[in-house]
């Protein structure tokens, strides 16, 4: 049996992926039972995914190198007025660009 696929290694995926599956579907039945939304929790319902976005990106932003600084300076740029394919193109340029000048 290789390192990878032990049976420790084993519960442990299967453990997280219970617990993902029970935190997802647990929000789901509380929410579909409420019968309204306060709006102070659709408010927090709707941070969300900035702040999930924001957990991705700052880490990278600031543990990363000039060309990840410039690209997703650039991306936020691009971002504000174009749609999300413009925005990773944009970005990837710019990191491909900045790793051939910078080295």
């Amino acid at each position: 049996m290789s390192e990878l696929f032990t049976p420790h290694m084993t519960l442990l995926i299967l453990a997280g992926a219970a617990a993902t599956y029970l935190t997802r579907i647990g929000g789901y039945l509380l929410i579909s039972r409420m019968k309204t939304v306060s709006p102070r929790l659709d408010a927090a319902l709707n941070a969300v995914p900035a702040a999930v976005l924001t957990t991705l990106v700052a880490p990278a932003f600031f543990s990363g190198g000039p060309d990840v600084k410039v690209a997703m300076a650039l991306s936020l740029l691009i971002g504000l007025r174009f749609s999300a394919i413009p925005m990773l193109v944009g970005g990837w340029v710019a990191v491909m660009l900045m790793r051939q000048l910078i080295g």
